[in-house]
């Protein structure tokens, strides 16, 4: 599903704002839920609003840090986009996006990854399997779980659009009742959206820092300035495009899609023959390509397109690894 456009503009949704504040209230009262411990630390990864604000970058940079100081992370997910409720430990060579969802898959590329719809379940079968602290992406709204660390991740651009909540706006939830139960806030990439967050976020006393998404600088190199076609089924395909601008990468043609989109035969049909009728390279996001990979009818696309990861890049990386290593406990040894 699309977001409504009128979201990210300033001053519309107000004939929305009575079921918004019903969903609010709803929302608060939900948030008051004192969560279960896990047994051991949770690191959070979440957004204020509804769809990406680079959550997943994010919960993998986590992910690296705490493997480079020898942690044991297990990632969490509850697989938005998948048909397995789980708890399952996600296996890429045998799930599918269809299976799981694409975010599980990126994640499990790096440390052991847990879907699951039931939060406190799937955080107890990572403690089991010997997880030394658990980092969720996503969740931040759900009560079932206590996190020891929750990070608000903001993207700069949008920020938190036209401010209301759902339906009215983009807002999961009441935005202070957001920021009270938050430790930091990452603001990613460049622009004033994320603006009223980080004054917010100062005020309460949270630790605000900057981000960007930084495109792997091989894969740049290998495009050798070949024209592509851009493509992305994400939250914001304009954040994907514009990061490929910045990095140089002649952008040539673009189609955008829903998130978490499920491509169909005809429409990869077409981005092959666009794609060849103008003499361009396709080129999408890991996202998108862990959702081509699955499905047999998409392969040919799959195998032809080129794929541009991305890392989070904190602008204070000595504040951000002291708010992860904070709450990790220290490796077992012996």
């Amino acid at each position: 599903m699309r977001a409504p456009k009128f979201w990210w503009q300033p001053g519309r949704g107000i004939l929305l704002s009575p079921l918004a504040a019903v969903y609010g209230a709803a929302a608060w009262l939900r948030m008051q839920a004192a969560g279960r411990s896990a047994g051991v630390p949770v690191i959070c990864l979440g957004n204020l609003t509804v769809g990406g604000g680079g959550k997943t970058p994010a919960a993998l940079a986590v992910g690296r840090l705490l493997l480079s100081f020898h942690q044991r992370p297990f990632f969490l997910s509850r697989g938005y986009g998948g048909r397995l409720s789980g708890p399952v430990l996600v296996n890429p060579s045998l799930h599918s996006a269809a299976d799981v969802g694409d975010e599980p898959l990126l994640l499990a590329r790096l440390a052991p990854t847990i879907v699951a719809r039931d939060r406190a379940a799937g955080a107890q079968w990572a403690r089991r399997a010997g997880a030394s602290v658990i980092v969720m992406d996503d969740g931040f709204q759900n009560p079932s779980l206590k996190k020891d660390l929750a990070i608000l991740v903001v993207d700069g651009r949008r920020g938190i659009g036209n401010g209301r909540i759902v339906p009215a706006g983009p807002l999961r939830a009441p935005l202070q009742s957001q920021i009270a139960r938050a430790h930091a806030v990452v603001i990613v990439g460049p622009g004033d959206g994320g603006a009223r967050v980080a004054e917010l976020g100062r005020r309460h006393g949270l630790a605000v820092l900057r981000g960007s998404l930084a495109p792997d600088p091989q894969t740049l190199a290998a495009l050798g300035g070949r024209k592509v076609l851009a493509f992305a089924g994400i939250a914001d395909p304009e954040k994907f495009f514009a990061t490929l601008e910045d990095a140089g990468v002649a952008v040539a043609a673009r189609q955008s899609f829903p998130d978490h989109h499920r491509y169909s035969a005809a429409e990869a049909q077409a981005l092959l023959a666009q794609a060849d009728r103008e003499n361009l390279l396709p080129l999408t996001t890991e996202k998108d390509h862990v959702r081509l990979a699955g499905d047999s009818q998409l392969a040919t696309l799959a195998a032809r397109c080129g794929v541009l990861p991305v890392r989070l890049v904190a602008g204070d990386e000595h504040v951000f690894r002291t708010l992860v290593l904070k709450v990790a406990r220290p490796a077992h040894t012996g």
